[in-house]
């Protein structure tokens, strides 16, 4: 329950800053251009908090519900203008400033990224030495010569400091069906030109999980005890096990690794097994039967808990931080980088190439919110520049009722010289509302079997 509070609040949180920074975005350009604005405001519904400011007596207000926001402009089409006013009435502007006003929210989307990521590339980000823990058998990483102990030293001629760093980048070049040239240093101190052949990768492969999955390439992971970290309702809590729990025996055999209690409980799915625990000190012995749950063709048992890890090693952690430049050029590429792979992705779930149950909704969303925010503040801002930039993108997809489709109904007015019909703008909002919702119910479906699942 108090995760779930956390979740929420690290999602409204974030929410709240970056509908902040978008709607900041259409009110600084409108006032520029003399637009009149009557309301700012983050949510809607009935205000919970509002305050007339400014000269005009703007109202600034926090709506009820936090899952968007506005700024209302002065604006004929939505109600009486005084005569005096309509120089500033919104629908009195020329084409190209309503299109100045309209884009500006999806371009401080953008500014906000660069500058999240260039703060957090200032102060350092924490991630993990690029040391290869392990090579998946028969894959592209085989065949191109990697071996555990490997050092990833650069990718494409770009330094390599940390695991992460150039994931993005591998997303592109698998999306390229590309040949990626990697400098590797090996266990002995060789240094090794190996190339990765990303063409023969199936386009489904390109997830978040490329790196391991797709390309056989894992990491340094802190190896895990043969003690509960997490416990979930099931077999093992129904047995009376705890999270702290170490296990010591399964049916007379001593455990003393992880992989080895997997291995046991795995093989026995609805059989009665005995098991002892250490718990403060003390043995405790429990009848557990695991669970059978179908993995492709084979029956396997599950007691539904999860491993405590040991902490990561001093020698394994890094800080990747740079000079503000360079910081600048990273949140710049970070930023141009993700902007073409979340529109490629759109593309190619259009054509059918790639799952549609990539696309998260809120409920996962927040989840990473609270994750993020839990491991730290760098975490959290990187968090909200991935974010900030889905957000822009998706505004600028010319779809009726987004940004996107109010910059495509002023280019058409700009080629032929008069505004669209209404008849037609409305017919176009409600192929927007439509679509939208279709999106937001296959967001929430995908949530929803992530979780169950």
């Amino acid at each position: 329950m108090i995760d779930l509070l956390y979740y929420a609040g690290a999602f409204v949180v974030a929410l709240g800053i970056l509908i902040t920074v978008h709607e900041f975005g259409h009110f600084w350009v409108a006032t520029r251009l003399g637009v009149k604005v009557l309301r700012f405001s983050v949510g809607f519904g009935k205000p919970l908090w509002s305050r007339r400011v400014g000269r005009d007596g703007m109202e600034l207000a926090i709506g009820a519900f936090p899952l968007g926001g506005y700024v209302k402009m002065l604006d004929e089409t939505e109600g009486d203008v005084p005569p005096q006013e309509l120089p500033r009435a919104f629908n009195r502007q020329p084409a190209w400033k309503r299109m100045a006003v309209v884009a500006a929210g999806p371009l401080f989307n953008f500014l906000f990224a660069i500058l999240a990521y260039w703060g957090a590339y200032m102060i350092g980000i924490d991630g993990i030495r690029p040391v290869v823990g392990r090579v998946t058998e028969h894959s592209i990483a085989e065949r191109a010569g990697f071996r555990a102990g490997d050092t990833i030293l650069s990718i494409d001629g770009k330094e390599v400091q940390s695991w992460d760093q150039r994931r993005l980048y591998l997303f592109q070049r698998a999306l390229d069906r590309a040949r990626v040239n990697v400098e590797a240093r090996d266990a002995q101190g060789k240094v090794e030109s190996r190339t990765l052949d990303l063409s023969g990768l199936p386009v489904q492969e390109v997830n978040a999980s490329l790196l391991e999955r797709g390309i056989g390439l894992i990491g340094f992971i802190p190896e895990p005890l043969p003690e509960i970290g997490v416990i979930e309702p099931g077999p093992a809590e129904r047995a009376g096990m705890k999270v702290g729990d170490r296990l010591v025996e399964v049916n007379g055999e001593s455990v003393s690794t992880w992989e080895r209690l997997v291995g046991l409980i795995s093989h026995s799915p609805g059989k009665a097994m005995q098991v002892v625990v250490e718990r403060e000190g003390t043995r405790h012995r429990f009848t557990v039967t695991p669970d059978p749950v179908k993995q492709g063709e084979e029956t396997i048992g599950r007691i539904n808990i999860r491993p405590r890890f040991t902490d990561i090693p001093d020698d394994m952690r890094v800080k990747v931080r740079f000079g503000a430049a360079e910081a600048l050029s990273e949140g710049v590429r970070n930023t141009w980088s993700m902007s073409v792979l979340t529109l490629e992705m759109l593309y190619r779930m259009l054509k059918l190439e790639i799952s549609t149950r990539n696309i998260s909704g809120p409920i996962t969303i927040a989840q990473y919110a609270g994750y993020s925010a839990k491991v730290g503040v760098e975490q959290f801002v990187l968090f909200l520049a991935v974010i900030s930039i889905s957000l822009g993108v998706l505004n600028l997809l010319p779809i009726p009722v987004l940004d996107g489709g109010h910059l495509m109904y002023y280019i058409i007015e700009s080629v032929k010289g008069s505004p669209l019909s209404e008849r037609t703008m409305m017919l176009g909002q409600q192929i927007g509302v439509a679509v939208l919702g279709g999106l937001m119910l296959l967001a929430f479906y995908n949530d929803l079997t992530r979780i169950f699942q």
